[in-house]
């Protein structure tokens, strides 16, 4: 039987298949999510263990990240206890166990000057290269942050006359944190884009959001419970077997879905997985043969954390600071985020020499970093390593990206990878589901 009206299938219940869910119910469409896992969100989940529950990977959101902020809160979230709000404040420490750099921006200023005085005031750099941070900062705001020809970072860093102490303590770790992609393959533009996003509008932009809570708390629930409060239904465990597209009987294209569980029929369908499951999903679909090719294409670059737990009296000088020249990159002090006494997590980002070490030669080698690096701690109780081989998608130059609208007719693609400005993140998963949901509303 035909459907009769729009009925939306949404095949993952990561962050795009979830934001572009939600976006629609409260539009009155009628949405089934599908997700072929026990549990929802994506890259962006908990995994429970004896003692913790710890995230896949510790994550930090921008106060750029507008769109992420406004559907959490029309979810019911509270901002003020799911997040830890910090102005921009980078320190990095060298295994010396001394700060080898320290930037802060001023509050008191609105953006750009924020950054601008902060720059001044910084620790580590000679004047010349703060004044040269200044003069690229405010050639990017002359140019929209807008380059005429992408290249990779480190070119175009080099070319700005970028001196490399200033690559390495500054622009190196910025790139990692937002883009998980080695700076001498990252996209010029896409890293633009996301500073042009938090330092050239509010100064709140540039702030870091930590979470204080797992993951699942703040995304995957609220915005499941927002869809079936809403009418949709959210259905996890269901792999997609396959798909088909037909015509009805007023000519109008729909699809048959076939799920490990039952049969459906759909109006529309959103296909909202990460871009490697994207080809067999549309193995039966020939209009769709050029994204099949653009996604197979794809390169991807692990993410690891490692959770290290230490005496519950043990805190480090700050909620976050970067190591320098370490196989680490972010640190994270737990105990004074979420209360996780004595937890800290580290992130090691993109692909490495890390990655020809095993998970315990990798929490070894960064607890010695952390011990040189804050020489108060003591050796850890015990550690977890949290290994996302495919944690983002590789952000390099000139990335072929589809667009949300297919050649298929009511078939549509959300994720981080067709949110052409944006590198893989949350924000970027969420702004494409939210696009995906306009275009269906708006009949394209």
């Amino acid at each position: 039987m035909s459907v009769k009206k729009p009925h939306i299938a949404i095949i993952g219940g990561g962050c795009a298949g979830l934001s572009s869910a939600a976006a629609l119910v409260e539009k009155g469409f009628q949405v089934t999510v599908f997700e072929s896992s026990p549990y929802l969100g994506g890259r962006a989940r908990t995994v429970s263990t004896k003692t913790h529950d710890l995230d896949n990977g510790q994550h930090i959101f921008l106060g750029a990240y507008h769109q992420t902020i406004a559907l959490l809160i029309k979810a019911g979230l509270s901002l003020e206890q799911a997040f830890l709000r910090l102005p921009l404040h980078i320190n990095m420490q060298s295994t010396q166990g001394d700060v080898v750099f320290r930037l802060k921006s001023t509050h008191f200023l609105p953006a750009p000057l924020h950054l601008l005085a902060g720059v001044l005031s910084c620790k580590g750099l000679s004047w010349v290269d703060r004044f040269s941070v200044i003069k690229l900062m405010l050639y990017l705001k002359k140019t929209n942050y807008i380059l005429v020809q992408d290249l990779p970072l480190n070119d175009f860093l080099k070319a700005q006359k970028q001196s490399k102490k200033l690559i390495n303590l500054l622009w190196e770790p910025l790139c990692l944190a937002a883009l998980n992609t080695p700076i001498e393959i990252a996209s010029s533009q896409t890293f633009l884009h996301v500073l042009g996003d938090s330092f050239s509008n509010n100064k709140s932009d540039s702030d870091f959001l930590l979470p204080r809570m797992d993951l699942s708390q703040i995304i995957a629930e609220p915005l499941a419970r927002y869809i079936e409060d809403k009418g949709g239904a959210v259905l996890v465990g269901q792999t997609i077997l396959n798909l088909h597209v037909k015509k009805n009987s007023l000519g109008e294209h729909e699809f048959d879905l076939n799920t490990s569980h039952s049969k459906y029929n759909f109006s529309h369908v959103v296909i909202a997985t990460a871009p490697n499951h994207v080809a067999k999903l549309i193995q039966n679909l020939p209009l769709l043969d050029e994204i099949s090719k653009v996604t197979k294409s794809y390169q991807y670059q692990p993410i690891c954390t490692i959770y290290l737990q230490y005496a519950a009296h043990i805190q480090l000088p700050h909620v976050i600071s970067g190591l320098n020249n370490c196989m680490g990159q972010w640190v994270f002090d737990r105990g004074q985020l979420c209360g996780q006494l004595g937890l800290i997590s580290v992130v090691v980002s993109a692909s490495g020499k890390h990655q020809q070490l095993t998970q315990q030669q990798l929490a070894i080698s960064v607890a010695q970093e952390l011990s040189l690096a804050f020489p108060q701690l003591p050796k850890p109780l015990w550690h977890k390593v949290i290994s996302e081989k495919r944690a983002t998608f590789s952000c390099n130059v000139m990335l072929t990206r589809p667009s949300n609208k297919t050649l298929q007719p009511n078939l549509y693609l959300a994720g981080d990878y067709t949110y052409a400005n944006y590198p893989a993140s949350i924000e970027g998963a969420i702004r494409s589901g939210l696009l995906c949901a306009e275009l269906i509303a708006k009949g394209n």
